[in-house]
């Protein structure tokens, strides 16, 4: 009877969420003091039974009980247990419970997080998020429930997908997921403060930690999307534009722009109306990517379904949420005026270049992912939009974006003081020159121009991200978690700009067939092949290269790649070997047995790839911590301890 609980768990579920959004949203307009006492207790309920629902699913997979037909379909008597747990979000209707059950642990932190909030307040934002989780759990249970029955049961499952069947995608479903949903949370406050029309600084200031905690995950859920990618797929790149990355990598540019933009309105006042489209947008383009991986109507080795029919489903449902959204700002945002005024030195000008260029650059990626679609729907047959697009398109907003990153950080509020500013943004600049030619001529010598660009803007962010604290503690001032975490989020920055300058233009790469004994110059290093045997894994058959990595006839590596077969699927899928250094990697994935002995290799030389990965890391630590900054849930405005670097040298007499 597990399947059936499950089921009626959710359908309680669904009631619970619509309570928690009638009383939400009714009792303030009422007055009913005790419509809104009851929202917590809905929230609560909606929590247990969709966690419920959950261990139900769990516990069919774990059993291997193969008369549920999303257990026969994503799982078999062979799959590791690991793995028939990670497959509650491998298909379609799992993922769906995950993003449901994800929401509603997002709507109970809201709610234990915020009782020092004006109750009628956050009683609108836990309906607006009712609202949302109504909308899901219709969703599911009208056309992607999980707990169907088949009759009779199937004797054995059809196995998880091979390519989901490692431990980066395992984990990288909820991490991005509590990414995606979190920006829920900021759009509930949004159109909470929009329906209350208290549009003053406070509901930024209440919803800049949730914003940062749901850009933190989402940076993480696509970091490890990205390295899933580099070594499972074969090809050895961090980022291929694929539509679902997109869908992913879109929504996160507008939550960076709607961090900055949120601190701004905060501080000052400013922004009012931009911050409320961004945070309308950001939870709009997660809809949109829900939409893209579920509809079918963008081919992708990420997708989960291709029913037209949930396509529908989730088109309407962004409409309503999207069009109702955008109704509420329709008739609050002429009547959002402030008489505060900055200098265009200042940080708020700064700011506000940041957050142009970051929706630039969202559009850009936006019209690449739309236009396969659009050239169908009108009939213009298939348009392939790829790196040669992206590529170029992405760079010139960035390129400025990285710069202006580096030269406000040292701004002050309201004036900016060019004086006071230029000795710091000159120093940095100067020394991250410096270093960067070192670097290029040194460890890379002669290439692509973009290299020491690359290098020298990375390492200007590193070099600015460092000032202020090192400042303020020569001060004996104290850090506040917001200006830490910031200061962290964009060390990692800078660590992430440096990998993608070095290993987009200073790979080596080179594709060929060797026989056994023969070898492959890659710069400084020599790829030996010798040879390949059988080998096996818990549910597959698997082909065993043997590759020795030698620098100067010195051997440094045995990388020993597979071509794997599953076996019910029967899927040949490449699991790429790797030797990770603190400076590169030295990559090696197997191609085709091309007949005569010879097997075609893709090897790979690919210098501070790490990076990447790491920085990602590190920006998602620094907003873990900026988000658990208590100041963000006061009533009142507080001193902001937001970073006003001044010249280090006059620290003193500026204290």
């Amino acid at each position: 009877m597990t399947p059936e609980i499950g089921h009626y768990a959710l359908v309680l579920a669904l009631l619970l969420a619509a309570a928690q959004a009638l009383f939400g949203l009714l009792g303030p307009v009422l007055a009913q003091q005790r419509y809104v006492q009851a929202v917590p207790f809905a929230v609560a309920g909606q929590f247990v039974f969709t966690a419920l629902a959950m261990a139900c699913l769990v516990n069919a997979l774990v059993q291997m009980d193969f008369s549920v037909r999303y257990v026969a379909e994503n799982a078999n008597s062979a799959l590791p247990l690991f793995y028939r747990v990670a497959a509650v979000w491998g298909a379609h209707e799992g993922s769906l419970l995950l993003w449901i059950l994800v929401l509603s642990v997002w709507t109970v932190a809201v709610t234990l997080r915020s009782r020092a909030l004006p109750q009628r307040f956050i009683a609108r934002v836990l309906g607006i998020m009712g609202l949302l989780s109504v909308g899901f759990l219709l969703f599911t249970l009208a056309t992607s429930n999980p707990f169907l029955r088949l009759d009779p049961a199937a004797p054995d499952g059809r196995d998880l997908n091979p390519v989901l069947q490692d431990f980066a995608l395992a984990i990288h479903p909820p991490m991005l997921y509590i990414g995606y949903v979190g920006l829920s949370v900021a759009f509930a406050f949004a159109c909470a403060a929009m329906i209350e029309g208290q549009l003053d600084q406070a509901w930024a200031r209440w919803t800049r930690p949730w914003t940062t905690l749901a850009w933190a995950f989402l940076t993480a859920g696509i970091a490890l999307g990205s390295w899933w990618a580099y070594y499972e797929l074969g090809w050895g790149g961090f980022w291929f534009w694929d539509p679902v990355e997109n869908a992913s990598f879109m929504p996160w540019l507008v939550a960076t722009a709607l961090i900055h933009s949120l601190a701004v309105t905060d501080k000052r006042g400013l922004f009012k109306s931009w911050t409320l489209l961004l945070a309308i947008s950001g939870f709009s383009l997660s809809l949109l990517g829900t939409f893209l991986v579920r509809s079918g109507v963008l081919v992708s080795v990420h997708s989960f379904a291709a029913d037209p029919a949930r396509g529908v489903f989730i088109l309407a449902f962004l409409v309503i949420v999207i069009g109702g959204a955008l109704t509420l700002y329709a008739w609050r945002a002429p009547g959002l005026r402030s008489s505060a005024g900055f200098e265009l030195t200042s940080r708020e000008s700064f700011l506000l270049f940041n957050n142009i260029l970051l929706v630039i650059a969202a559009a850009v990626i936006f019209g690449g992912t739309m236009a396969p679609m659009v050239s169908d729907a009108l009939g213009q047959g298939a348009l392939s939009v790829g790196p040669q697009y992206f590529n170029p398109t992405f760079l010139l907003p960035t390129l400025p974006l990285l710069a202006l990153v580096s030269v406000g950080m040292h701004a002050s509020w309201k004036r900016g003081n060019l004086s006071r500013t230029q000795r710091p943004v000159l120093a940095t600049l100067a020394l991250a020159v410096a270093l960067a030619l070192a670097v290029w001529m040194g460890a890379y010598g002669t290439g692509s121009l973009m290299l020491p660009v690359g290098l020298g803007l990375g390492l200007w962010i590193i070099l600015s991200s460092l000032v202020d604290p090192i400042d303020r503690l020569r001060r004996g001032l104290s850090l506040s978690a917001g200006v830490l975490g910031m200061s962290i989020a964009h060390i990692g920055l800078g660590l992430l700009t440096l990998g993608i300058a070095v290993v987009q233009t200073a790979s080596i790469e080179r594709d060929s067939a060797l026989v056994v004994g023969q070898s492959a110059q890659l710069g400084a290093y020599s790829f030996r092949f010798d040879g390949v045997e059988p080998a096996e894994g818990a549910n597959f058959n698997a082909t065993q290269a043997k590759v020795t990595v030698q620098r100067d006839g010195v051997d440094v590596a045995v990388l020993q790649p597979q071509k794997r077969t599953y076996w019910v699927q029967r899927n040949a899928m490449t699991e790429a070997a790797i030797k990770t250094q603190w400076n590169q990697d030295l990559f090696v994935a197997m191609g085709e047995d091309v007949g005569k002995g010879a097997w075609s290799l893709r090897m790979q030389v690919r210098p501070l790839i790490q990076f990447v990965w790491f920085g990602a890391i590190i920006m998602m630590l620094g907003g873990i911590i900026a988000g658990l900054d208590r100041r963000y849930r006061q009533l009142k405005p507080v001193a902001e301890q937001e970073p006003n670097t001044v010249d280090v040298a006059a620290g003193a007499r500026t204290a």
